[in-house]
């Protein structure tokens, strides 16, 4: 498997609104990219060669809700930006990882997307991301 960088680090909030004007107001980042999937509203601001993410559920009830329940507004996951998830994905689960998604999905600005069991990475939440061809960012 190529990681070819941390993509992004995802943070869970209760309220968007503030946190952008925080992002924006305080350390000066420009918003790229703000998009709703599923119940899940997402922004996103470059930081270098990588991403932070801003996430906040519209439905309470999500998974993403009731990890803000249990733990408050906090880091979320981290996002690795690989060459080829499908080739991740089988290496991963040749060497025993539990999936969470065991075949990519659409996510932030159309990447395929996967997130790895919590359980078989030391309890840390890990996304991989294929970015859609010739999309270094994501506008």
């Amino acid at each position: 498997m190529k990681i070819k960088r941390v993509e992004h680090v995802a943070i869970a909030v209760d309220d968007m609104t503030k946190h952008k004007r925080l992002f924006e107001d305080l350390f000066g980042l420009s918003l790229e990219l703000e998009e709703q999937i599923d119940t899940t509203k997402l922004a996103m601001y470059p930081v270098g060669g990588t991403y932070l993410e801003l996430l906040e559920t519209v439905e309470p009830e999500s998974w993403l809700g009731g990890w803000l329940k249990d733990k408050g507004e906090s880091l979320f996951h981290i996002c690795f930006e690989v060459e080829d998830i499908d080739e991740a994905l089988q290496e991963l689960k040749g060497k025993g990882v539990k999936l969470l998604n065991d075949e990519p999905i659409i996510g932030h600005g159309g990447a395929r997307i996967a997130f790895l069991d919590p359980g078989s990475t030391g309890n840390i939440l890990y996304e991989l991301a294929e970015l859609p061809t010739g999309n270094a960012g994501h506008s």
